[in-house]
């Protein structure tokens, strides 16, 4: 029998429909509530990347961070059952701790006591700018809807200690910087059925870009969503200084050169459509963690979000990425980047997945790659 006492969420006045905070307005199995962090070397050393996951319809919580020095990924990952106290975000050896809403965070990796030499921080994650609505997200296959997301994102300063391997590194603000997504709605989580609307409306192909930047008083979000064709779903460019009013880069268009033999960026070249002064966002990479492997995104064969592993599972691994990962190849990779815009010179996040087929970009289906 189901327990359906109140949980501590429901002392405070953030109720949006008449129901518990143990419950979402919808029976969608695909409901989801989680966030991302990104901490990142600007010389392109190291990129951390730590996220966590509530999905109340199927009652799991999930965690994970990887961290890519030189070409080994450290992974760890943590799933349990969903409990009722929801101001506690900590899964296994990972927890997120809101110091204050929207500026202040905590983000903590115990050590392994099998393995003190594996990957573990405690790192303090400080906004620099206020948080940037992203534009309302939805996709559909068919008439149904897929995907409907709410989404914010922030970039910020990092300060605090990592440890792999024995060796410690300190993280300092004039060294270390900081982005942050956070997102709730629907998704795809694994297990969804294939049907009549699958069979009907396979994927042609998808093509996204979204890069939150850094450039010293100023904070400027990318966001790109085509399909084959090049139709564009999703669509900004929004530069942001405090103090003053947003400003709207209308149209961007990027030139991606790619690997040869691959879609894996090296650089870029973003034109932002400002009428008044027309501008050019300069991408450089500077290192890459594909989220298909150990951040469990798709399409990860080892684990993914939303998947019930059973109570108190944790998962220690490392990926060797001078070994080829097929399937790293059909999802989206987070770059870290160095990136200059109009006489600045600044750090964020190139999050870029290219596949199947995409006219603009002159790849013919998903075995199609860069010459």
């Amino acid at each position: 029998m189901a327990d359906d006492r109140p949980v501590p969420l429901d002392e405070y006045p953030v109720h949006q429909v008449p129901l518990s905070m143990k419950h979402v307005a919808t029976g969608d199995r695909n409901a989801y509530d989680r966030c991302i962090f990104h901490v990142l070397d600007r010389e392109g050393r190291a990129l951390l990347i730590v996220g966590l996951g509530v999905y109340p319809n199927l009652g799991v919580t999930d965690a994970y961070a990887t961290l890519r020095i030189d070409d080994t990924l450290h992974a760890v990952r943590a799933s349990d059952a969903l409990g009722d106290d929801r101001m506690r975000l900590a899964v296994g050896p990972l927890r997120i701790g809101v110091l204050r809403p929207l500026q202040d965070f905590r983000l903590t990796c115990d050590p392994d006591p099998d393995d003190p030499d594996g990957l573990s921080f405690d790192i303090g994650w400080s906004a620099s700018f206020p948080a940037l609505w992203e534009p309302h997200h939805q996709q559909r296959r068919g008439d149904r809807l897929t995907l409907e997301g709410k989404r914010f994102v922030q970039a910020g300063r990092c300060h605090g200690v990592l440890r792999i391997g024995g060796t410690e590194i300190q993280l300092t603000p004039d060294h270390w910087a900081g982005t942050r997504d956070r997102s709730w709605g629907v998704r795809p989580i694994p297990g969804e059925e294939g049907g009549r609307l699958a069979e009907d409306h396979p994927t042609e192909g998808f093509h996204w870009i979204w890069c939150p930047v850094h450039l010293g008083d100023r904070f400027l979000m990318v966001i790109v969503q085509e399909d084959a064709d090049g139709y564009r779903t999703l669509n900004d460019a929004t530069l942001v200084r405090p103090g003053h009013r947003d400003r709207q880069l209308g149209w961007p268009q990027a030139e991606i050169t790619y690997r040869p033999g691959t879609r894996h960026p090296e650089r870029a070249l973003v034109h932002l459509g400002d009428p008044r002064k027309p501008q050019e966002l300069e991408v450089e990479i500077l290192t890459s963690s594909p989220l298909a492997l150990g951040a469990g995104y798709p399409p990860a064969d080892d684990w993914q979000h939303g998947t019930w592993r059973g109570p108190g599972w944790t998962d220690r691994r490392t990926y060797d990425l001078t070994e080829p990962h097929p399937l790293a190849a059909y999802g989206v990779t987070d770059h870290a980047a160095r990136f200059r815009l109009d006489g600045r010179t600044g750090h964020g996040v190139f999050e870029h997945g290219s596949f199947g087929r995409h006219d603009p970009s002159g790849f013919t289906g998903f075995d199609s790659v860069a010459g």
